[in-house]
């Protein structure tokens, strides 16, 4: 089907969808997917800011695709356009041919191949800190239920297997207040808003070293990184104020509320200006411990369903775990390694779009 697969996806990398800016309306690669499925209902919706879904359905399915079209930016290190297709004779080389718009030229080739009930949900914010599109749909539909809906299978890369299980996400700001003086002051150690920083910082990495022998599902420990640090003058004025931003990656089943107060906890409460959570993304699959499991398992019976094989949890983070939330069985798959996506010259292989392809049509035909 490569020859179908193709063509969509050098119009899907030609649409310019960066987020951010995410300058994104309901024309553009809305209006060609539009004109690609001409026997389903489609429905677009501006959700604002940039957030655009096309949800397309024919029949009475009882499970949903969901593929973003949002890319991250291109960098300065891409060694062409980045908004043009290259295709060598293994690779599609284009911004978001591996994250993920080559999963989403599958969907439009298998739809043309098959009459059988199918629903498609594209979406246009998932590389940024501001999801609109997933959570609107499943509030919409009354958690999906008013179509039916009791599967989702979300395309990431995942080279072709199916997924069950992934970390939630929490990303927060912190914010220090000190008492501005000279260094040379005899409490200039306790003052310092930068200090305090750095103190909460030593406790909190010392915290998630402790956690390495937590497991789920092949996921082992707490993910955990300080992406910045922010505050000070100058190297003799005491800092009056600080900011840090971090954020960490907890296994399924483990309590994000929870893991928030330890982490506060951690400051100096006289220091502490502003604790915030700034994005939050449950874990695949969501629930405590045994509904964690069971939703595992119940993913895990949907894959063998579909003939497709299954692949290790990974530790980053889809939005499956959305619809996971929500009560239904989700899993992830599609074409493309997570090791090159947001990378330059970012490529996808022809391999793996014939073989997710063809899976869709198996799927959509009902020949399981």
């Amino acid at each position: 089907m490569l020859n179908q697969i193709l063509p969509h996806l050098q119009a899907l990398v030609s649409f310019d969808t960066r987020n951010p800016p995410r300058a994104i309306t309901t024309g553009g690669i809305f209006e060609y997917i539009r004109a690609q499925l001409p026997d389903f209902a489609v429905e677009v919706i501006d959700h604002g800011a940039g957030a655009v879904s096309l949800f397309a359905v024919r029949g009475q399915p009882k499970r949903v695709f969901n593929v973003h079209l949002d890319t991250v930016p291109s960098s300065p290190a891409w060694t062409a356009d980045p908004l043009t297709l290259r295709v060598t004779q293994d690779r599609a080389i284009g911004l978001g041919a591996c994250d993920i718009k080559g999963a989403a030229a599958c969907l439009i080739a298998a739809a043309h191949v098959t009459q059988g009930d199918a629903a498609f949900l594209f979406s246009s914010d998932e590389e940024a800190n501001d999801p609109r599109c997933i959570a609107a749909f499943l509030n919409r539909n009354a958690l999906a239920r008013d179509h039916g809906f009791q599967e989702a299978i979300i395309a990431e890369p995942t080279q072709g297997q199916a997924v069950l299980a992934h970390r939630g996400i929490s990303a927060v700001r912190m914010a220090f207040k000190g008492q501005a003086g000279h260094a040379s002051a005899e409490n200039a150690l306790s003052l310092s808003a930068l200090h305090n920083a750095m103190r909460w910082g030593t406790t909190a990495l010392d915290f998630v070293q402790a956690q390495h022998h937590l497991r789920f599902g092949g996921l082992t420990g707490l993910r955990f990184n300080i992406g910045r640090v922010e505050g000070g003058i100058k190297a003799n004025m005491i800092a009056p104020s600080a900011e840090v931003r971090f954020g960490f990656r907890p296994l399924p089943s483990q309590d994000m509320d929870a893991l928030h107060a330890q982490f506060r906890g951690f400051a100096n409460a006289d220091a502490l200006a502003e604790y915030e959570e700034t994005f939050r993304g449950p874990s695949l699959p969501s629930g405590d411990v045994a509904r964690a499991e069971e939703r595992r398992l119940a993913a895990r019976d949907l894959a063998d369903e579909l003939g497709l094989p299954i692949g290790n949890a990974v530790d980053f983070w889809t939005e499956a775990s959305l619809f996971s939330q929500a009560g239904l069985t989700a899993l992830v798959y599609g074409p493309g390694d997570i090791a090159q996506a947001h990378t330059a010259d970012e490529w996808v292989s022809l391999e793996q779009l014939q073989s997710y392809a063809d899976s869709v049509v198996r799927i959509l035909a009902n020949k399981n």
